[in-house]
């Protein structure tokens, strides 16, 4: 088996076509980096708005209870 590069200076240069790949290879992580952190604020903005809407739904309950028991 035969290495592809001989050293780091080889593959960073990628037989010429260094700005071509590591373009197509940025465009490639960066939306998906910024994908992965989107979709961790909406998780957790969900997660936050469900747990003030249960929060709500109890005061609400505990009003309607303490208004049938006056």
């Amino acid at each position: 088996m035969t290495r592809a590069f001989l050293n780091w200076g080889d593959f960073f240069a990628m037989g010429g076509y260094a700005f071509y790949v590591w373009l197509a290879v940025a465009l490639t992580f960066i939306p998906l980096l910024l994908l992965l952190a989107h979709t961790r604020v909406q998780r957790r903005a969900i997660l936050n708005a469900v747990r003030r809407q249960h929060a709500r739904e109890k005061r609400i309950q505990a009003a309607q209870h303490a208004e049938g028991t006056e």
